[in-house]
């Protein structure tokens, strides 16, 4: 099995999502409809308000960006980072666009934030931390950001079983690309933060308290089982790098296998794929 460094980890994570930028800011209206309650409980959590300095981690093109500073409104301030250039500059587009001069954006790793210590008032991360090759430096990074009494609010993907479309995705592109079946926890993978029990440790290590991990359903709903792989196409970066090595054909029968499994949570009324998420919440210490 072929192991990567931290900074390979990074790299290849920059250069998958630079790829999947124009895709993933395609399917902003899908994503914002599948996540919209999740990330309203999940700013809930972080007590977002009018006035608020909020960081907002790994941020991508910024549909949960756009409510942090519709939240904190003029007088507040959001700083979105990414990893990711491409992708932080339609966060950045949006937020012109609709007129929230509120919105800064930082090209940066979430695990080297470089921001002044203390500086905000809540930190997030949705569906980031889990790419993060150190999460519990990454968290350190965020609580360092926050003043104390703040809090850290973050979404990730929880156990296998609670997500079974990744699942099939992940084992029907490993299989036509040749390569054995991964442990779904692997470190910088979609689920590596879904083991139970695991966040609220990650939590407590970095030095956070009144720590709590909540489960959310997140079900993706869609018209057709072929408008959620034109989704996965166009912007699930993990699937498009195992299948990016393969020919045209073989890619398209992974494709057609992929469709037949997932037509199983299609019904009258369209097709919906169970989706869980976990949402962790700490706060600094306050001495």
């Amino acid at each position: 099995m072929t192991t990567f460094t931290p900074e390979q980890l990074k790299a290849n994570t920059r250069l998958a999502w630079e790829r999947s930028a124009n895709g993933w800011n395609r399917q902003t209206p899908h994503i914002h409809a599948w996540l919209a309650d999740a990330t309203a409980a999940m700013l809930d959590a972080a007590r977002i308000s009018v006035g608020m300095r909020v960081l907002d981690i790994a941020a991508g093109a910024g549909d949960q960006t756009l409510e942090i500073a519709r939240r904190v409104g003029p007088g507040g301030h959001v700083l979105a980072t990414d990893i990711s250039e491409a992708i932080l500059q339609f966060a950045k587009d949006h937020a012109q666009h609709a007129g929230l001069a509120q919105v800064e954006t930082r090209v940066c790793d979430a695990e080297e934030l470089n921001v002044e210590e203390a500086s905000f008032d809540a930190a997030v991360c949705r569906l980031g931390l889990m790419f993060c090759p150190d999460p519990l430096w990454a968290l350190r990074q965020a609580q360092r950001a926050v003043k104390p009494g703040a809090h850290v609010t973050v979404l990730v993907f929880s156990e296998p079983q609670f997500n079974p479309c990744i699942g099939i995705l992940m084992s029907t592109a490993l299989h036509h690309a040749g390569l054995r079946p991964r442990d779904p926890f692997q470190p910088c993978s979609l689920l590596s933060l879904g083991k139970p029990g695991l966040l609220d440790e990650l939590y407590r290590k970095a030095g956070f308290t009144n720590v709590s991990t909540s489960r959310i359903a997140a079900p993706f709903r869609l018209p057709s089982v072929r408008d959620y792989l034109d989704f996965v196409r166009t912007s699930a970066s993990p699937i498009m790098q195992i299948l990016g090595t393969l020919e045209p054909e073989a890619q398209e029968a992974a494709w057609a296998e992929m469709e037949d499994r997932l037509r199983a949570f299609q019904s009258p009324s369209g097709w919906e794929g169970p989706n869980e998420l976990l949402l962790a919440d700490g706060t600094r210490p306050t001495r």
